[in-house]
C-alpha cells in the first residue's frame, strides 16, 4: 500500500519518501523537512500513534494525515488527541486522500503555542485540554476543535462555512447547521456553570468569541 500511494502521490506531482516501519518514520520526520507526513498508525516498531505524540513532544508541528484500518470514535480521537491535524480509515477513496493532503499543505505547519488563553478560558492544543480558571472542562475532540478555532480567532466574526472548512474539511457531508449543535454542547460545558458569555451568536453573520468575557 505504502508503494501504491506513493506512485500515485508523485503522478500528482508530489515529491515522496517511503518507509515501513515507525522507527525509520521518526528518523527521517526528524531530519527531513517535510511539508506533510501521511502516516499509517499500524507500523512495525513504533505505531503511528507514538511516532506523532513524539513528533508533537519535540515541537515537530508537521502536518499529520493519520491512516488506519480501525474505525470508530475512539480510534479517532486517539489519533487526534496525538496531534494528527486530520485522520482517514482504509479503505479510503484515493481522491479523498489527495484532497486531504493538498489541504494540509494549504494550511502549512504551525509552531503551536503551550497554552493559548483568552476570556478566561486556557487551552493546551498539544494535549487538547481545557479550563476555566482551575476547573478542568472535559470536551469531545470535535467540540475542542471548534472551541479553538474560536479562541484563535477571538473577537472575530466567523461564519458555519468558515468553521466546517476548519474542523471537518472534505469528511464533512452533512447539514451545515451541524456547527450550532456543536456551539451549544460547548457553551453548555464552558459558559453555561459559569454563568458567562462567551461565544455570542451573531445573527445573520456567524459567531464571536467574546476575548473581554469574565
Amino acid at each position: 500500500m505504502a508503494t501504491a500511494i506513493k506512485r500515485g502521490l508523485e503522478a500528482e506531482g508530489f515529491a515522496v519518501d517511503a518507509v515501513f516501519n515507525g522507527d525509520d518514520g521518526l528518523w527521517m520526520a526528524r531530519e527531513q523537512p517535510y511539508d506533510a507526513i501521511v502516516l499509517d498508525v499500524m507500523l512495525p516498531g513504533a505505531n503511528g500513534y507514538q511516532v506523532c505524540a513524539t513528533l508533537r513532544d519535540e515541537g515537530n508541528w508537521t502536518p499529520i494525515l493519520m491512516l488506519t484500518a480501525k474505525t470508530g470514535e475512539y480510534d479517532e480521537a486517539e489519533a487526534l488527541d496525538t496531534g494528527a491535524d486530520d485522520f482517514l480509515s482504509k479503505p479510503f477513496s484515493y481522491v479523498v486522500l489527495v484532497a486531504r493532503l493538498r489541504s494540509l499543505l494549504r494550511r502549512g505547519a504551525r509552531e503551536r503555542p503551550v497554552e493559548l488563553s483568552v476570556a478566561g478560558l486556557r487551552l493546551d492544543p498539544a494535549g487538547r485540554r481545557v479550563w476555566r480558571g482551575t476547573t478542568e472542562i472535559r470536551l469531545t475532540a470535535r467540540e475542542f476543535a471548534v472551541l479553538e478555532f474560536l479562541v484563535r480567532r477571538a473577537d472575530e466574526v466567523v461564519t458555519k462555512t468558515e468553521i466546517l472548512g476548519a474542523v471537518w474539511d472534505f469528511e464533512f457531508e452533512g447539514d451545515p447547521n451541524n456547527v450550532e449543535v456543536y456551539v451549544r454542547r460547548i457553551r453548555r460545558k464552558i459558559d453555561d456553570p459559569f454563568h458567562v458569555t462567551t461565544i455570542e451568536t451573531i445573527r445573520g453573520a456567524g459567531y464571536r468569541l467574546n476575548g473581554r468575557a469574565d
